[in-house]
């Protein structure tokens, strides 16, 4: 089971956001203006499961010859310091991404990440000693260490709602279904069908994130629609999962430490024959 999130058809309202935090019982952490646009969450975090980015573009304006131009120039005006062209918005709801390889589940030393019988990513808070050692781990900078508590929260997937049947809180308070929850396969299907009716209206940006079981994650539990490349979103445009190499280094060291065993008995054996 997991997320698609459309950001084609996000309206920015944060439902999902309040939703997550009232029934998971998340702290407030976002009460201070930030200066950046309506953005007052800023990002992923501790106390922030689910993620509303405001992002503002100037998109050139195409003008060919069947084009009003002033039909388009209240959108086209130029601004005093900023490139020509229409301002917009681009809106998502960000969230932990319940990697298929996840490299947070490989670092933790006491078991208190663990998957789900959905797939999912879950952190037992009851269980977690605040190592941290999650954190640098995971490649889309999710997890985090609250403060005053010291332990790893994230998003959970709302495991104790959908073990009952019930849908995620993010996922039923999003008043445009923007944030779909479903069987992963289903919802690439969907996603899918999404991007080729966008294209097919000129949305050639449109593009999926996350969807491909074959990319350095083993595919997303919480994938995404975009309008422009990820990195303009935030999301890092290749992640790989940070333990890939684990296994290899691990021979490399035993082969190493056998080497070592090997030459201090020789030098042992060695040394008694003199």
């Amino acid at each position: 089971m997991g997320f698609f999130t459309d950001t084609s058809v996000c309206i920015g309202c944060k439902a999902c956001e309040v939703a997550c935090k009232e029934w998971n019982a998340i702290p407030e952490d976002g009460m201070e203006l930030t200066g950046m646009s309506y953005d007052n969450t800023v990002g992923l975090g501790a106390s922030t499961w689910r993620h509303v980015a405001f992002i503002e573009q100037r998109k050139p304006v195409s003008v060919g010859p069947d084009t009003d131009v002033l039909g388009i120039s209240p959108q086209g005006a130029v601004t005093p310091g900023r490139e020509e062209g229409e301002l917009r918005w681009l809106m998502a709801s960000d969230v932990c991404k319940h990697c298929t390889h996840a490299a947070c589940l490989d670092v933790c030393p006491t078991g208190s990440l663990f998957r789900t019988e959905f797939g999912t990513v879950v952190v037992q808070e009851d269980i977690c000693n605040g190592c941290g050692y999650c954190i640098p781990a995971c490649p889309y900078g999710v997890i985090d260490q609250r403060k005053g508590d010291g332990r790893a929260w994230k998003c959970t997937l709302c495991y104790d709602r959908i073990g009952d049947g019930l849908e995620p809180a993010c996922a039923k308070a999003c008043p445009t279904d923007s944030i779909q929850y479903g069987p992963l396969d289903e919802l690439r299907e969907r996603a899918a069908a999404r991007v080729e009716t966008l294209h097919d209206a000129g949305v050639e940006e449109a593009r999926l994130y996350g969807a491909d079981p074959g990319d350095g994650v083993g595919g997303a539990g919480a994938f995404f629609l975009l309008l422009d490349e990820p990195e303009v979103y935030g999301l890092p445009p290749d992640p790989v999962v940070t333990t890939r190499d684990l296994p290899s280094m691990w021979r490399h060291a035993a082969v190493a430490a056998a080497g070592l065993l090997g030459a201090t008995a020789l030098a042992c054996l060695t040394g008694r024959r003199r």
